[in-house]
């Protein structure tokens, strides 16, 4: 089963030099989890709405706001990511997936060409899905073939 099948795309990105500010701003107004860093087109880096977590402030939009709290919002995406995170290339199937996710302290691995450049991303909950859908077609055909 190809990793393609089962990643997400479009992928959402920021650049290096992007605010924490503005990156709040996508996840706040977002289902998803993660943002890739790029330049110049290439993969640099991840962030979790976890890591945005740890940086930002928790008296942000509150009245103990202060300015020191509203400062942590200039800061630029290259400070907060994981640099060089863990990829797959396209080509990949999804038990390359599996081993990453088993053999690292991941939730998510982007999906990069050979050029680097991000074409997806794929997260353990996006694999089980598909696997709990091919589970669920399998019994659905067993069962057809049973009523035959």
């Amino acid at each position: 089963m190809s990793i393609a099948s089962v990643m997400s795309k479009p992928v959402v990105s920021v650049e290096m030099d992007d605010t924490v500010g503005l990156i709040k701003e996508i996840f706040d107004s977002s289902q998803f989890h993660h943002l890739l860093v790029v330049e110049s087109g290439r993969l640099h880096g991840i962030i979790s709405d976890r890591d945005l977590l740890k940086t930002i402030s928790p008296n942000i939009g509150t009245i103990a706001e202060t300015t020191k709290d509203t400062a942590t919002l200039n800061k630029k995406a290259h400070q907060i990511m994981t640099r060089s995170p863990v990829t797959l290339n396209v080509d990949a199937d999804i038990y390359d997936a599996i081993d990453i996710f088993n053999s690292h302290r991941i939730s998510c691995i982007p999906i990069v060409d050979d050029n680097q450049k991000p074409v997806g991303i794929v997260s353990w909950r996006d694999i089980m899905k598909r696997l709990a859908r091919g589970r669920s077609v399998q019994a659905q055909k067993a069962q057809q073939q049973e009523d035959s």
